[in-house]
């Protein structure tokens, strides 16, 4: 049988940096030729970066790219890593935009694969993009056959994986941007085990590491057998070059394909002399609440460095959305470059104004504190507001202070509002919802407690203080912009609230099957209502990392303006 070692290089990639994404590559390469690697597989679009959005338009950035593969095969062979086969996604325009795998060999273009399934769905908008490739280039290297696909090709019926199966391919590549969200790892694996066996084969399946605006990619790379028995597996929210010994059958026999144009092309036929098999690695899954966690981190990470910006800015109240921020950020870049900003006014309270003091400084975090009752005052001698007008001045005035001091300083201004009041708009525009990132824009509040909760323990068992102050989370939350306020004034019971959102929202649920799952219709009604009504305060929030099934921006888009409301059908 012969034998074939593989490396699946999981690697962060930046959209737009051809240049720092092809030295990428050629590090990987490097690393992988010092291991003994006879074929290192790259993500999808790993050239250009995923998602390149509406630069995949721009001819000027397709040439780039097909300029930049060119180079990167040149520059491989010449720092003497021609002899390895690299698989790499690019953009190439060929009778329109494709969404591309490349695999390099001795300085040249060996074969090219375009991505067959365009997914059209969530945050994908591919069709809108791409045009599906039709042919399946199979390379035999060192005597096994191999196949290229890309990341949706994986997701569907049919199409490559059955001509792979048909082709007599040993083992298939499957190069990935696969987002992340909670739990899709279990699915991913199931699926790459259905896959291979469709296949009859080996499957490689390499995926991204870091994230790109509001997606999050979790790595996960991973290799299955035909039999659907895990050989390796990655770990998740890290680079690494996940290197894996493969003894595959060789001489397969072939049928005829049907769904797509089959393309031989041969680099080599004779088998590697026999080695000695590396240990295989398969690394463990994390829990739930530290998956969410990482996800959150490195998407906060990413997006500042990416984006240019060294330090971070926000207000921290003292309760817990605004403590969970802190701790996300300072884990994120460390605790000096995030700048806390406590901004009592009249209404605050003497734990809340103690609470933020005590978590900036079991952080480590910088700390300071603007009294904005001045301010507020200096606006109502000059307007007159009462009431929500008031209450939502405050909030402002907040988010101006904020700005300036990011104006001022350079840094990037966190919004620290979560899940269930982005959805049920219980924010003010302007105020608590300004900045350039919002790091838990996809955590209902439920989660944002349990990941509190999670965070201190996980300190505790580090042999660190825990940084969140128990008080905050423990107390009744509030915006503390009346005497006495609570969210519980305006808001039903978050329990019960989030699971009546993440089934309209996530799951996209009607009112008769919001009403057969349980919930009860009086609070069915007043929470459609609420979440229908703010979507335009929703598309004014700013980005911030997806990790639920559906994510408010691009996984749902709705109308501002629509006089469509879900409600119970007539007579009941």
């Amino acid at each position: 049988m012969p034998q074939l070692r593989v490396a699946l290089a999981q690697i962060d990639l930046c959209v737009g940096d051809l240049t720092g994404n092809a030295e990428a590559v050629l590090r990987h390469t490097a690393e992988a030729a010092g291991a003994g690697v006879h074929l290192v597989a790259f993500p999808e679009m790993a050239l250009t970066g995923y998602p390149p959005e509406d630069l995949v338009f721009r001819e000027s950035f397709a040439e780039a790219s097909e300029q930049e593969l060119g180079a990167l095969a040149s520059t491989l062979l010449e720092q003497g890593l021609g002899q390895i086969a690299v698989v790499v996604g690019y953009l190439t325009h060929d009778e329109g935009p494709r969404n591309a795998a490349a695999l390099i060999h001795e300085g040249r273009i060996v074969a090219t694969y375009y991505k067959h399934h365009l997914p059209n769905f969530g945050v994908f908008d591919e069709a809108r993009y791409f045009i599906p490739g039709t042919r399946f280039p199979v390379v035999t290297l060192h005597g096994v056959h191999i196949g290229l696909t890309i990341c949706e090709d994986l997701w569907q019926d049919g199409g490559p994986f059955t001509v792979a199966a048909q082709a007599g391919c040993d083992l298939v590549l499957c190069i990935n941007g696969s987002p992340y969200e909670r739990s899709k790892d279990d699915i991913r694996l199931a699926l790459a085990q259905r896959r291979a066996r469709d296949a009859g084969a080996v499957l490689a399946y390499v995926n991204t590491v870091g994230a790109q605006d509001e997606l999050v990619y979790d790595g996960d790379s991973l290799v299955v057998d035909p039999d659907g028995l895990l050989l390796a597996r990655a770990p998740q929210f890290a680079e690494q070059l996940l290197v894996v010994d493969l003894e595959l059958a060789g001489d397969r026999p072939t049928g005829r394909a049907t769904e797509m144009v089959v393309e031989s092309h041969s680099i080599s036929t004779d088998a590697v002399p026999a080695y000695d098999p590396m240990p295989l690695s398969v690394t463990e899954r994390m829990p739930d609440e530290e998956e969410v966690w990482n996800a959150l981190v490195i998407g906060v990470r990413d997006y500042v460095v990416k984006n240019g910006f060294s330090t971070v800015t926000f207000g921290l109240s003292g309760g817990i959305d605004s403590a969970l921020v802190a701790v996300i950020a300072a884990d994120a870049i460390g605790p000096d470059n995030v700048h806390c900003v406590s901004m009592p006014s009249s209404y605050s309270s003497e734990h809340s104004r103690s609470d933020a003091a005590e978590l900036a400084e079991r952080l480590g975090c910088r700390f300071e504190t603007i009294p904005i009752a001045p301010m507020v005052e200096a606006y109502l001698d000059t307007v007159t507001l009462t009431g929500l007008a008031e209450e939502n001045l405050q909030a402002r005035v907040r988010g101006t202070l904020l700005m300036g001091l990011s104006n001022q300083d350079g840094h990037l201004v966190l919004a620290t509002g979560n899940k269930t009041e982005l959805a049920v708009g219980y924010s003010t525009l302007y105020g608590d919802s300004v900045g350039g990132f919002a790091p838990i824009k996809d955590v209902p509040k439920t989660l944002v407690w349990e990941l509190a909760r999670w965070r201190n323990a996980h300190a505790e068992k580090l042999g660190e203080t825990p940084p969140i102050p128990v008080n905050s989370i423990t107390k009744p939350p509030s915006a503390e912009l009346r005497p006495g306020q609570q969210d519980s004034d305006s808001l039903p019971p978050y329990a019960e609230l989030d699971a009546i959102l993440a089934d309209y929202v996530d799951r996209d649920l009607g009112w008769d099957d919001l009403v057969a799952v349980g919930h009860d219709p009086g609070t069915i009604e007043r929470v459609v209502q609420m979440v229908d009504r703010a979507e335009y305060k929703r598309r004014q929030f700013p980005p911030g990392p997806k990790i639920s099934l559906k994510a408010f921006g691009r996984d749902r888009r709705l109308p501002i303006t629509s006089r469509w409301r879900e409600a119970a059908p007539p007579g009941t």
